[in-house]
C-alpha cells in the first residue's frame, strides 16, 4: 500500500492561499489476466539542461492490451494520461487502476494502449510547461515521449491514433500540450482540470512566496509548494538563483504586472482565443467536473469560451468531489468516448 498525496479541489486550483492536502490510500494496481504493462525509462531531450536539476529520464507506464502479445501484425491507438501536482506518474497508474480500465474496455472491442508518464520535478510538477527552470515538458510530452512509443510499440503512428488526457494539473496539463502541439494529438479529455483561469497573488502572498528558502520547499506546506511550481513553470530566470524566477513582488513590495502578465499567459482560459484554429482541428474535445469540485467554476468557464467560439465539445459536470470519482470516469465514460473518436486500428 502507498500513500498518495492529491490535493483538494481548492489546492489544486492552485489559488493563491495554501489549503490542506488529502490523503488517499490506494493499493498497487491490479494487473488482470492478459494485460501487459511495462515501466521503460524514457530520455528526455527536451529537458537538457533545465537549471532545476529535474531528471532526463522519466518513468513512464505502459499498459499493453490482451490481443498485444498475440496478433503481431495489430497496430493500436494510444491514450496518453497525464497526472496531476505531487503525485509520480506511477502513483497515479495506481490510483487510477489504469490496467483494470484498458481490461474492461478491451473486453467490450476497445483496445488502447494507455501510457502514463512520470513529470514530477523538484517543486512537485512541471505544469506541464516549457521553462528554463524545470525543463521544456510539454515538448518532452508532444515530442520525445510520443515519438520513443511509436518507435517501441505497434502504435497507429500518426495523430488520428492518439489521444490526451489528464486530471487537475494534468487536465491543464492537456489543455495546454494540445493547443500547442495540435498535431500530433487526434481528441483530447480534460478530467477536473486546475489553473485555468490567470493565477493572482496578494502582496502578502507574493512575498510569502519569495521567502520560502531553497532548502525550505518541502517543508512550506502543499499549497506554497503549488505555487513555487507555477512561478518556475511560468516566469522562470536563468539570472536569478537558487529558484531561477521571477517573483510576483518587486523589490519595493508591490506586486509584478509583468510577472503576472507572464502567468496569465499559460492560463488555458486566456488561450482559447488565440487557439481556435488548432481546438477546431481536434476531432474530439471531452471536459468534465464534479459538482462539489472548487474548480468546477474554472471549468464551466472554459466550456463558456468554447461555446463562445463555436468549438464543439462535449461537456459534464456529475456528482461527485476533486477525486472520488475520476478513475471509474475515466474507464468507464472518458476512454468509451475516445473509442469513438479515434482511428482504433480495426
Amino acid at each position: 500500500m502507498k500513500t498518495l498525496l492529491l490535493a483538494t479541489a481548492a489546492l489544486l486550483s492552485l489559488a493563491a492561499a495554501p489549503a490542506a492536502a488529502q490523503n488517499i490510500t490506494a493499493p498497487d494496481a491490479v494487473v488482470p489476466e492478459g494485460i501487459t504493462v511495462e515501466a521503460v525509462m524514457v530520455d528526455g531531450a527536451s529537458l537538457e539542461g533545465n537549471l532545476e536539476g529535474n531528471a532526463l529520464e522519466r518513468e513512464v507506464m505502459v499498459v499493453l492490451p490482451p490481443s498485444y502479445g498475440e496478433d503481431p501484425t495489430r497496430h493500436y491507438p494510444v491514450v496518453y494520461y497525464l497526472h496531476g501536482f505531487a503525485i509520480s506518474g506511477r502513483d497515479f497508474y495506481d490510483y487510477m487502476q489504469v490496467p483494470t480500465a484498458v481490461a474492461e474496455n478491451a473486453a467490450a472491442g476497445r483496445e488502447f494502449i494507455v501510457v502514463v508518464p512520470d513529470t514530477l520535478t523538484a517543486m512537485g510538477g512541471s505544469m506541464y510547461s516549457n521553462s528554463v527552470t524545470t525543463g521544456n515538458f510539454r515538448d518532452f510530452i508532444a515530442t520525445d515521449l510520443v515519438a520513443y512509443i511509436d518507435a517501441n510499440y505497434r502504435t497507429i503512428p500518426t495523430r488520428e491514433g492518439r489521444g490526451l488526457v489528464g486530471h487537475s494539473m494534468g487536465g491543464y496539463g492537456t489543455w495546454v500540450v494540445a493547443m500547442t502541439h495540435p498535431q500530433v494529438f487526434d481528441s483530447i479529455w480534460a478530467q477536473s482540470a486546475c489553473c485555468v483561469s490567470a493565477r493572482r497573488e496578494t502582496v502578502e502572498s507574493a512575498t510569502a512566496m519569495a521567502s520560502v528558502p531553497r532548502e525550505g520547499v518541502d517543508q512550506s506546506g502543499f499549497g506554497m509548494r503549488a505555487g513555487l511550481a507555477s512561478a518556475v513553470a511560468w516566469s522562470p530566470n536563468p539570472n536569478k538563483p537558487p529558484f531561477y524566477v521571477d517573483w510576483a513582488v518587486t523589490d519595493d513590495g508591490t506586486l509584478d504586472e509583468a510577472v503576472l502578465a507572464r502567468w496569465a499567459n499559460n492560463a488555458p482560459l486566456a488561450m482559447v482565443s488565440s487557439h481556435v484554429t488548432a481546438l477546431e482541428s481536434f476531432d474530439g474535445i471531452g471536459l468534465d467536473v464534479g459538482d462539489r469540485d472548487g474548480l468546477v467554476r474554472d471549468d464551466t468557464l472554459i466550456h463558456q469560451e468554447l461555446v463562445k467560439f463555436g468549438i464543439d465539445h462535449f461537456w459534464e459536470v456529475y456528482e461527485g468531489t476533486h477525486t472520488d470519482k475520476i478513475g471509474a470516469r475515466f474507464k468507464d465514460v472518458v476512454l468509451p468516448w475516445l473509442a469513438d473518436h479515434l482511428d482504433m486500428g480495426e
